[in-house]
């Protein structure tokens, strides 16, 4: 079995596991994403190693952590990417695929610098800037819907 198989077939399991530790050590789950666009208007997308598709870059909110500064943190680990200026935070939203209790705030970022390029590893195993209309196919059905909300003009969804 490929890892891309396996990865699919313990995705269900390992996410599950997760929100359950989390429900008992959080009352709601908090997430952030960001929509990174470069002076190319480009967006900067990750693929991680334990679940599929290409996805906007962010992570859980930690105890006694703000949103912006574990936006900040994500950035950092997941793309080399430095903050110049403030994010913006474009909306909150729902996300029932995770849980009922999971929220994602998406920021639009255009004030940063990457200091590096990511090298692939234990979490992300691929990144890149892409043209909003040459994403690559896997990219997940949420990321498009953002990138088409906040670049595309779509409507405001209150799901994720």
């Amino acid at each position: 079995m490929d890892l891309d198989r396996l990865r699919r077939a313990l995705e269900p399991v390992i996410r599950r596991l997760l929100h359950l530790h989390w429900r008992f050590a959080r009352g709601l789950t908090v997430g952030v994403r960001a929509l990174v666009i470069d002076t190319q208007g480009r967006v900067f997308l990750v693929k991680h190693s334990y679940i599929a598709g290409w996805h906007l870059p962010g992570g859980g909110v930690e105890i006694d952590e703000t949103m912006a500064s574990a936006l900040a943190r994500e950035l950092r680990e997941e793309g080399n990417i430095e903050l110049s200026g403030p994010p913006a935070l474009f909306a909150v939203y729902l996300n029932r695929r995770i849980s009922r209790r999971d929220h994602v705030a998406l920021y639009v970022v255009r004030a940063f610098e990457q200091t590096a390029p990511p090298q692939p590893n234990r979490e992300i195993i691929a990144h890149g800037f892409f043209a909003p209309g040459s994403l690559p196919e896997d990219t997940t059905r949420g990321t498009r819907h953002r990138i088409a909300e906040v670049l595309g003009g779509r409507a405001i969804g209150a799901l994720w």
